[in-house]
């Protein structure tokens, strides 16, 4: 991946930032499920992201939250080096967020290639926080580098977690969240994967996990994380799947290793 992608990419996640905003104040809303909105803010910020995208590079895949483009063609899911790159994109992290006129969402595009994600862009229309990162240059929040906090252990740490929508008080979710909210300094649930996963980037977080999250509210996220410097594996310490996340990502690994063995 090269400048020209990311700079594709930025010119899409604004354009679709502008969507979001032009219908902050009379956005329609409806349910996918209980609980789980939509607006027609993340349809026509799709729709503008893939207008951009596709107009550049036209013979890339691509994989969008809405309008049931959900699933990355079969070679690309397999980890075929050959196959065509993919976009990956959420067009409203943090739908919740945005209909109760909340900050905390944002507008997220990753690229996978040669089998892994290799290129993110997220951007806060809020904040204007604009986080990117390619595969192998470090991670930047309007172009400054960010990296990581040092802290490493969890009694110190600020942790954030996602829960599905409608989860219920005997999941598993549950459990985990009240074993390391006994142990951390404060654990916050912030409503957006995307941030949640640029906050640890920046050292704004110590850690994040989520186990009901999908590829694209994670996949821009992934390459942002480590490229600061951060750990990310599934949330019981074994293998990352980009398109099936359920992971756990901290400042180091020593918190890595306190926060896993809270959540096995």
């Amino acid at each position: 991946m090269d400048n020209d992608h990311l700079h594709v990419a930025l010119a899409a996640a604004r354009a679709a930032a502008e969507e979001l905003m032009s219908r902050y104040q009379n956005r329609v809303v409806s349910e996918k499920a209980p609980k789980d909105l939509v607006t027609d803010a993340d349809l026509a910020a799709q729709n503008a992201i893939r207008a951009i995208l596709e107009s550049s590079y036209p013979s890339y895949s691509f994989v969008g939250e809405e309008e049931g483009e959900n699933e990355p063609p079969a070679d690309t899911r397999a980890g075929d080096l050959d196959a065509a790159p993919c976009w990956v994109v959420d067009p409203l992290d943090g739908t919740v967020n945005y209909v109760h006129g909340l900050q905390g969402f944002a507008v997220s595009i990753g690229l996978y290639a040669r089998g892994k994600m290799r290129l993110g862009v997220i951007y806060d229309p809020i904040s204007q926080d604009c986080f990117t990162a390619i595969d192998g240059q470090g991670a930047r929040c309007n172009d400054r580098l960010m990296k990581t906090s040092d802290t490493s252990t969890l009694d110190q740490s600020l942790v954030a977690c996602s829960f599905r929508a409608g989860v219920t008080r005997d999941s598993p979710e549950i459990d985990r969240f009240l074993r390391v909210l006994e142990r951390c300094q404060s654990l916050r649930r912030l409503g957006s994967c995307a941030l949640n996963m640029c906050y640890v980037a920046d050292g704004r977080l110590d850690a994040y996990w989520a186990t009901n999250v999908s590829a694209w509210d994670s996949a821009a996220g992934t390459v942002i994380a480590r490229e600061a410097g951060a750990v990310l594996t599934g949330y019981d310490g074994g293998a990352f799947d980009d398109w099936a996340p359920k992971f756990a990502v901290s400042a180091n690994p020593a918190l890595h290793t306190a926060l896993t063995e809270q959540l096995r």
